[in-house]
């Protein structure tokens, strides 16, 4: 085995974080779209268990979606859509919207979605 006979990095140096992890996260598609379709069912007076039988989805997994938990594929995302009476393009733009709307690092603030679904229409 070789042996390391120089350190890597001078002893006075401190590692520099690369500039990615040096500024804030921005938020993630999959909380956006959670936002928007919680808001949207909550809109129409739904429970979860009455867009979900449309969708054709359990509960469990809508909510898992509308909390950011899951990754849904299009297909999914296109169910949930069409239960709750939008189309795939005006939930796409809602979500872009709100996320264009919130600064890096934070959630959009609760009518983003609604104002940029008004827009989408």
């Amino acid at each position: 085995m070789a042996e390391i006979t120089r350190p890597l990095m001078p002893a006075d140096e401190t590692p520099q974080e690369p500039d990615a992890t040096r500024r804030t996260a921005e938020p993630l598609w999959r909380d956006a779209l959670g936002r928007c379709l919680r808001r949207l069912r909550n809109e129409r007076g739904e429970i979860l268990t009455e867009t979900a039988r449309r969708a054709g989805v359990s509960p469990q997994y809508l909510s898992e979606m509308e909390r950011g938990v899951k990754e849904p594929s299009s297909e999914m995302i296109a169910a949930v859509a069409g239960a709750l009476d939008v189309t795939l393009a005006d939930l796409t733009l809602a979500v872009a919207t709100s996320l264009l709307a919130a600064p890096a690092g934070t959630a959009p603030a609760g009518p983003t979605c609604q104002a940029a679904y008004a827009l989408a229409a």
